[in-house]
């Protein structure tokens, strides 16, 4: 299941409640738009209108090749859920502070679907939490202490003066008045 377009500003801006698989309506210049990868869903979002699901605000770039029955970039595109989904992402949607958003376009089966998720708001101060707890996880835990910058600083001092000092040492026997001597 590979992602055609990714929203990595949903993950970032929102606590993700639920997600469901939808399908999507689209024409033939905008699913060959998407097998090339053209387009963005980092602004779109999703709207529960007379009992439909209409994604908003996606961009699926015109067709290099296409004609006059190009498609509409920036076009309002239905998405394909169970009516029990419906109701569902309706009443989940109508909590105030809860928005419909869109993770990911992938492949299924040959077929364009759309990872659509419930996500409710961040503050600035989870934002910061989840960096943190990110940059954390990513730093190794080889030492059993933290190095200092002044520490950090010595150490990187001390590798030059022994590269250079095996540079000189290199240097110094490889002249030609002493290769006689070997």
């Amino acid at each position: 299941m590979a992602d055609i377009l990714s929203n990595p500003k949903a993950r970032r801006d929102y606590h993700i409640l639920e997600t469901f698989e939808a399908g999507i309506v689209l024409h033939g210049t905008e699913v060959k738009a998407l097998r090339a990868g053209k387009g963005q869903i980092s602004d779109a979002f999703a709207r529960v209108e007379k009992n439909q699901v209409f994604l908003h605000n996606a961009h699926i770039d015109e067709y290099a090749y296409g004609n006059l029955q190009n498609h509409q970039p920036k076009a309002v595109r239905k998405l394909l859920l169970h009516k029990s989904e419906i109701r569902k992402l309706f009443g989940l949607a109508a909590v105030k502070g809860n928005a419909l958003l869109p993770l990911a376009f992938y492949w299924k089966n040959g077929k364009v679907k759309v990872a659509l998720a419930v996500g409710k708001g961040k503050a600035q101060f989870d934002k910061r939490e989840d960096l943190k707890k990110r940059d954390s996880e990513r730093e190794p835990q080889t030492r059993p202490y933290p190095i200092s910058s002044h520490e950090g600083l010595l150490f990187c001092f001390l590798c030059v003066i022994r590269c250079a000092a095996d540079h000189h040492r290199a240097r110094q026997y490889s002249r030609p008045e002493y290769e006689n001597e070997m």
